[in-house]
């Protein structure tokens, strides 16, 4: 008997859990987007000031509270707009209140202030307010700094992401956001720093309470009330430009010249995923992924019979193996990595790299912080040399970027530096993980500012879902397909907004030159490919055989121009909508996505002439879930160059 037809939040993020829709606020010149609770996209004279300002409350484990929000009461008139609520954060052992006031006014002056009163004892890493400044048009701007002293600095928001806190003991922030239009930024009722947040992939540069110098996680005192306040301020009289999103305007796309190479296109695969694949043998050679970066967890006694399944992997794919060894990080690093290379040489396979990894470098390390007892760079490297004669040697973070822009591999012993990005450490609604691929271009240029500028990059392997969380204990448990920070479960792994995220994350950087990517898993948390699982997969668990996700689609074509040539691509008109553009035996192969939730128009400059068009959407997720060849079968006549992306949805234009 067939399944009931997926809902919409099925096909778009893969859970019936949706992100509350955001309402715009405006007063005069002021436009702010209030979304449950916070204030995201502050706008003054139609330029984004502020990505957001939010009051959280983070556990212990570095987890975010999503908060119980009652008695909201939202005014507007002429003048200007009131916000006010109640809100509550708590779990088993916790429970804190506050109340909101929010006023916005013509001028542009802004007020978020909150009133929070601990219920219980409140064990917290952070709790109080954050403010995000944009790193669009912001990245390596004049910023005046007044400090909690009065001393005032000035300085440039960084250009490379910074290690380290950029600006400490702040009370105020100022840029100019257009020819003689400074805004400023005042925060008060704590000790507020600065972090610039694309160590992490996101967005922003992030202002928040409680300097990271001083002890954590701390204490809030049951019954001990405490006030804070962000306000928002300007000077000069700002232009006349809209900041309204024209939903009849079309994008208009053209396609350019020449200028590099298509990343070689691979996945990830855990240990405890490689038997499913190789039981999924057609949809694995479909899938044709060019390089499968293989973890040997040494801390989870990995060895021999991995190995033998990443063999047969390998072999079934076609693909070359990487091995990513994690190690249990001995002062002894060749009597760990002696045992791999023995059985390496035993079952007779010879990885195309690979890639060790000290145990402790898979825990955060604050900048300038002690690092545990743990061997050298220098020696794991030459361990791994030797234990792996004549083998391509990687290095850096098997954990995030963060890692590595904190702790800096000698680079010239290496072959090729990687690391990895997980789009969900701060937040996890849409429209924050889908601007992190706005940071992918930044720590690529940043990592090539302390590497040399020839040693080649990989990336991978990176997902929605958190691998291994450096910043606390454990990942967040994840049972009701939520959007949960720090989660290795993201229900829209399994929607099209994966797919989506994909297109954007691989555009972004195939531009910056990267050599290698991986995206995803074969199957599992991470997947591409629909397995039973011990976590429940709504829709696709009551299917008949083997379903693939949206995202498989995507992969399986950008891995085929894995070396293609990569050519300039530009959407003028086209915000919010991705694209990759590739020549391959005589062929134009586009590759279009939109980033959003709303509908997309665009066009082609030039006559597509015979070109033919495949287009996943929510209209189609049920065929493409049961047809790995859905991009092939679904292809037809491009007639009158133009199209429509609903909502994530993604086209392969071939020309």
């Amino acid at each position: 008997m067939a399944s009931a037809a997926p809902s919409t939040a099925i096909r778009l993020f893969g859970t019936e859990q949706t992100d509350a829709p955001m309402r715009e606020l405006r007063a005069g010149s002021l436009c702010v987007q209030f979304d449950n609770g916070a204030l995201r996209y502050v706008r003054f004279g139609g330029v984004e000031v502020l990505r957001a300002i939010a009051f959280l409350v983070r556990d212990d484990n570095w987890g975010t509270f999503a908060p119980h929000i009652e008695n909201l009461d939202i005014q507007e008139n002429s003048g200007g707009f009131t916000v006010t609520y109640r809100a509550s954060c708590a779990d088993a052992s916790r429970r804190l209140n506050y109340e909101a006031r929010i006023t916005g006014s013509a001028d542009g002056a802004l007020s978020f202030t909150v009133d929070a009163m601990p219920e219980t004892d409140v064990l917290t890493n952070r709790t109080g307010f954050i403010v995000l400044h944009p790193i669009r048009d912001i990245a390596g701007r004049p910023v005046k700094v007044v400090h909690d002293d009065g001393r005032e600095e000035r300085s440039i928001f960084p250009e490379n992401v910074d290690p380290r806190c950029p600006f400490t003991d702040i009370r105020s922030l100022s840029h100019e956001i257009s020819p003689g239009v400074w805004a400023t930024c005042t925060m008060d009722g704590d000790a507020y720093e600065m972090e610039d947040q694309r160590n992490w992939s996101d967005a922003s540069y992030k202002t928040y309470v409680r300097p990271l110098r001083r002890p954590w996680p701390y204490q809030l005192d049951r019954g001990q009330k405490f006030t804070q306040a962000v306000s928002l301020s300007f000077s000069g009289r700002p232009s006349s430009k809209s900041d309204a999103v024209n939903e009849d305007s079309i994008g208009v796309i053209t396609i350019g010249e020449a200028y590099g190479v298509v990343p070689s296109i691979g996945i990830g695969v855990p240990a405890d995923e490689a038997s499913h694949a190789v039981g999924v043998p057609d949809l694995i050679k479909q899938l044709g992924p060019r390089w499968l970066v293989c973890q040997i967890d040494l801390r989870l006694g990995h060895g021999k019979s991995e190995l033998e399944r990443y063999a047969a992997l390998g072999k079934l794919a076609g693909a070359q193996i990487v091995l990513e060894i994690i190690t249990k990080g001995s002062l002894d690093p060749l009597a760990e990595l002696a045992p791999i290379g023995e059985a390496l040489r035993a079952i007779k396979m010879t990885p195309e790299a690979v890639s060790v990894f000290p145990a402790q470098d898979m825990k955060s390390v604050q900048p300038d912080a002690a690092w545990p007892e743990m061997p050298t760079f220098e020696e794991s490297y030459a361990a791994a040399r030797k234990a792996f004669p004549g083998v391509r040697l990687g290095g850096g973070m098997a954990a995030y970027f963060t890692e590595l822009n904190r702790k800096r591999p000698p680079d010239a012993l290496l072959d090729y530096v990687t690391f990895t990005t997980c789009p969900s450490v701060h937040a996890a609604d849409d429209v924050s993980v889908m601007e992190t691929l706005e940071a992918i271009p930044h720590l690529i240029r940043s990592a090539r500012s302390f590497f040399a500028k020839d040693r080649p990059l990989r990336i991978g392997p990176s997902q929605l879902g958190c691998r291994e969380n450096p910043y606390g204990q454990s990942t967040t448990p994840n049972p009701d397909n939520r959007r949960a920070c720090l989660s290795r479960l993201d229900p829209r792994q399994r929607g099209l907004f994966n797919a989506a995220w994909t297109v954007g994350y691989v555009a972004a950087a195939a531009r910056e030159g990267v050599e290698a990517i991986a995206l995803g898993s074969p199957t599992g948390p991470f997947g591409l490919i629909h397995r039973k699982a011990d976590f429940d997969q709504p829709w696709f668990d009551d299917q008949d055989g083997t379903s693939v996700y949206p995202a498989y689609h995507v992969m399986a074509g950008l891995a085929q121009l894995s070396g293609a040539t990569l050519v300039d691509v530009e959407i003028a008109g086209g915000d919010g909508v991705e694209a990759l553009a590739a020549r391959k035996e005589g062929q134009t192969v586009l590759w279009l996505a939109n980033l959003t939730a709303e509908t997309r128009k665009l066009r082609l400059a030039d006559p597509a002439g015979t070109a033919r068009v495949s287009i996943l959407s929510a209209e189609s997720f049920e065929r493409a879930a049961a047809a790995p060849d859905f991009m092939a079968v679904a292809s037809h006549a491009f007639e009158g160059n133009s199209l429509e992306l609903g909502a994530y949805a993604v086209a392969r234009v071939v020309m």
